[in-house]
């Protein structure tokens, strides 16, 4: 059986007491049986004094994770908090590891790491959680992509690494306690292990119709959209009395359908624009197929909490739930920001049942499986939503 505990602490200049507290709610809360490991998340300061690495070297099982702008567990919260989310088991097993440089090609990466963790496993395996670093856009896609070709038919769920910047150039991926700025660690699950998924996009009540159809695009990149140039379409554009510049984009998320795909499964993925490049295309964080059609979002701060809340009522409501990890992404915290930038992970302390063990952190990206179609889940990349993993 599969048991879960969450942890955590605040102190970051005394890595000894950090450590002592990290064991004392360890012990408190959780037998550690056969197999054990560890999904971390911490503010980068935990990186710079020193802690991270001292609390990782000195615990009793692997840790693997990311660097966040603020995160909850069932007793802390916090911006400058180290949580750690703790899966144990005799009958579930975990294997851990990191990728090569995300610089080298992505696939060729993944498929050497991957072949090497599990030379000796003909296990089924069950779910890959995956800690990317915060990925050049183009690489988001690919990166699932490459999972699903060496281990067909399985889920892929995970968060890109972030911080409290506004470009996430601080955040780091975490493996063991060591830091990485472009490698990805990740863990492997088979055995007795049942992981259900949900998905809180912002609510579609108050979208923005278009009638755009993506007609050229290529991975993250629309050259068009009606047969005219991505730019040209969108600088005319009037959302809510905003003019559709770069700023005013990234805060009006595109809720796509991915229509052109073959493995399109009618549940609307959101896209947030990262740029345009010289020829006039766009770039999104995320893939947008050609076929694609969106509108436009318009979250406010309570869109954002409502969608937690939806997720968190749908958790309470599950049954045989042994832990929870929640990943939201760093778009909604800046929604919520300027009221209160630990409302939504609050909210969603409050709300969840008390006896699950859960973590929550803020993403830089993240990516879920959208539902199963054929027998086979549908992976897909996430801006602007929140991800939830059920175990």
């Amino acid at each position: 059986m599969l048991k879960c505990a969450s942890v955590y602490t605040s102190e970051i200049d005394d890595a000894d007491a950090a450590l002592n507290e990290i064991k004392s709610q360890i012990s408190d809360k959780i037998v550690l049986l056969e197999n054990t490991v560890g999904i971390i998340t911490c503010h980068t300061e935990f990186i710079v004094a020193g802690a991270l690495k001292h609390i990782c070297e000195n615990l009793p099982f692997d840790t693997v994770g990311i660097t966040t702008a603020a995160s909850a567990t069932n007793d802390g919260i916090g911006e400058y908090v180290l949580s750690i989310f703790i899966m144990t088991s005799d009958d579930t097993r975990f294997i851990t590891g990191i990728t090569e440089s995300a610089s080298d090609d992505i696939q060729t990466s993944v498929e050497a790491t991957y072949t090497k963790a599990t030379a000796n496993i003909s296990d089924q395996l069950k779910l890959i959680l995956t800690f990317p670093p915060f990925f050049p856009i183009v690489l988001r896609k690919e990166y699932i992509t490459a999972w699903e070709n060496v281990a067909p038919g399985t889920p892929v769920f995970g968060s890109f690494a972030a911080d409290d910047s506004v470009d996430f150039s601080e955040s780091e991926t975490i493996f063991n306690g060591v830091s990485y700025k472009d490698t990805t660690p990740f863990i492997l699950c088979y055995g007795n292990i049942n992981p259900r998924f949900l998905i809180g996009p912002v609510p579609s009540g108050n979208d923005i119709p278009s009638e755009g159809v993506v007609t050229k695009s290529k991975g993250s990149c629309v050259y068009e959209i009606n047969h005219i140039k991505a730019y040209d379409y969108f600088k005319n554009l009037d959302i809510k009395n905003e003019l559709t510049t770069d700023d005013v984009l990234i805060l009006f998320p595109l809720r796509v359908h991915f229509k052109g795909c073959k493995d399109y499964d009618g549940v609307p993925v959101l896209r947030t624009h990262a740029g345009f490049v010289e020829d006039g295309a766009a770039i999104f964080y995320g893939d947008m197929p050609e076929g694609s059609t969106f509108s436009f979002a318009t979250p406010e701060p309570e869109d954002i909490i409502s969608s937690t809340l939806q997720r968190i009522e749908d958790v309470n409501n599950m049954s045989d739930v042994n832990g929870v990890l929640f990943f939201s992404s760093g778009c909604r915290r800046m929604v919520i920001i300027g009221i209160n930038s630990l409302i939504e992970l609050e909210s969603a302390q409050n709300a969840l049942n008390s006896q699950i063990p859960f973590l929550m952190g803020y993403s830089g990206g993240t990516m879920c499986p959208t539902s199963v179609a054929n027998g086979l889940p549908v992976n897909r990349v996430h801006a602007y939503s929140l991800v939830v993993l059920v175990i």
